[in-house]
């Protein structure tokens, strides 16, 4: 399947934004909400800027509408806001977390959550699924709630692989960068555990594209 976004037509989050009704309003929150994140953890911008094209581009591939990649585009960059509720000694740790500190760190999913909260519009809606569920693992071992398959919402699924590819390819406090085939062979190593097999198979599909995001962005 052929997407909106290429080598030289990088899709804006606002793009097509005059479709929904009130999104104008929402996105600049949402966009708002977002800086606010980056003045906490720097690292949060160009990771946000990549793994929220990723969740477009593999959404593409799954069978979305182009309003409902459209949407997942402009929500994914919150998955992570939460983290402005995490103290910065935690955030910011330079070298392995401890089981106490990593415990600590999980809270981030229902600090977001709580932030975004449930809205009937459809675009803070999937923000909010995106940044409660991001964690939850197919197998039913993540966090918050443990959500196993269909349980954890497709949106959140997506943003599953979108967020746990690009952390692998970023250097962190923690870790150098993973090579480009090395993190899409664990992707697919962790399909049916950690992911569900069907969004890493979207995943693959569009993986030429996805490349092509992780050059133009890289950090």
């Amino acid at each position: 399947m052929t997407s909106k976004i290429d080598e030289n037509n990088i899709v804006d989050t606002a793009a097509g934004a005059e479709k929904y009704d009130g999104v104008l309003t929402q996105l600049e929150m949402l966009k708002r909400l977002t800086l606010a994140a980056k003045y906490k953890d720097d690292d949060t911008g160009s990771h946000i800027t990549r793994m929220s094209r990723y969740c477009y581009e593999i959404a593409v591939e799954y069978g979305f509408s182009e309003e409902d990649a459209q949407i997942l585009l402009n929500a994914a960059p919150m998955h992570d806001i939460g983290k402005i509720g995490i103290a910065d000694s935690i955030l910011l740790k330079r070298g392995k977390l401890t089981a106490e500190e990593f415990q600590a760190m999980t809270e981030h999913s229902e600090i977001g959550a709580n932030i975004i909260n449930e809205h009937p519009s459809k675009l803070i809606h999937v923000a909010y699924i995106v940044a409660y569920q991001h964690h939850e693992k197919f197998n039913g071992k993540g966090y918050p709630n443990g959500l196993k398959g269909e349980e954890i919402d497709i949106n959140a699924r997506i943003a599953a692989v979108a967020d746990v590819f690009d952390a692998l390819t970023s250097v962190r406090p923690y870790k150098d960068a993973w090579p480009f085939e090395k993190a899409v062979k664990q992707i697919n190593d962790d399909a049916g555990t950690h992911f569900d097999q069907e969004v890493v198979d979207a995943f693959n599909r569009a993986i030429d594209r996805i490349k092509v995001i992780h050059d133009k962005f890289a950090e």
